[in-house]
């Protein structure tokens, strides 16, 4: 699976579960990916505003935000997810 389509894939998931709130280890479960990809992702989206992170860690969707394309993070090998 190509990088852009995990994007969307992770930003369809908080959209269709408002309240989702994922630690990054959580995450690289439920998409099946390597810790370092799944940092990568979750931080790409953190500088694009899609999602924030809490102080205890968790990953949440800003209040308000939209799916939107987000540039790949530096490593573009493409990634299996399950």
């Amino acid at each position: 699976m190509r990088i852009d389509d995990v994007l969307q894939r992770i930003q369809g998931e908080f959209v269709e579960m408002p309240g989702l709130r994922l630690t990054a280890a959580q995450a690289q479960r439920l998409w099946g990916l390597e810790r370092d990809m799944c940092d990568a992702l979750l931080r790409a989206l953190v500088e694009a505003k899609f999602l924030a992170q809490t102080r205890d860690g968790a990953f949440v969707r800003l209040d308000g935000a939209r799916p939107t394309r987000v540039p790949a993070p530096a490593r573009t090998c493409t990634t299996a997810v399950a």
